[in-house]
């Protein structure tokens, strides 16, 4: 069976991507980031996912101090900080808002790549500072729980597709 369009090649492209060029990311490229992450399956279709977009500079730069890892999201020209509202959340579960962030995370990740872009996942959740220094920055109100942030950009260097499969990691009917 050969894939679609070579959806699979397209699968193994995507790779985390830290410099990027100064020119700033249309905002309608922006939009099909967000509806390609709103179109990711969620608990119960309840959609929980909840998106701040950052252009300014300085709300990168403040963000990216509160995210050890991820320093280089000052220098990138867009960031989006995923979060999920627990009232909207499939049986009000952080479990279930978490699985569906992460959902929209990876269409949005995959949906840069096969525009363009570079994107790395900024891990917040579950680390509790991460979580109250981004609670803090962007007001967030108590039932909104911030998930990731993403650094976007076009990027300033290349990586060869690849995967990380590995054989004993699969187990067949039984463990």
């Amino acid at each position: 069976m050969e894939p679609k369009d070579d959806v699979i090649h397209w699968i193994l492209s995507r790779r985390s991507v830290r410099r990027y060029r100064p020119e700033e990311v249309p905002a309608e490229t922006i939009r099909l980031l967000l509806k390609a992450a709103m179109a990711a399956p969620s608990a119960v279709g309840k959609d929980p996912w909840r998106f701040i977009v950052m252009r300014d500079e300085e709300v990168r730069t403040q963000v990216s101090e509160g995210l050890p890892n991820g320093k280089f999201l000052a220098e990138a020209p867009l960031g989006i900080a995923v979060c999920g509202d627990l009232q909207a959340a499939h049986a009000g579960m952080e479990g279930y808002l978490v699985l569906d962030c992460a959902a929209a995370i990876e269409n949005l990740l995959l949906a840069a790549s096969g525009l363009g872009l570079g994107a790395c996942w900024l891990g917040v959740y579950p680390r509790k500072e991460r979580m109250d220094y981004l609670r803090e920055v962007f007001s967030l109100p108590g039932h909104i729980v911030p998930v990731a942030c993403i650094a976007l950009g076009y990027p300033a260097e290349e990586k060869e597709p690849r995967t990380r499969y590995r054989e004993e990691y699969v187990h067949w009917d039984r463990w």
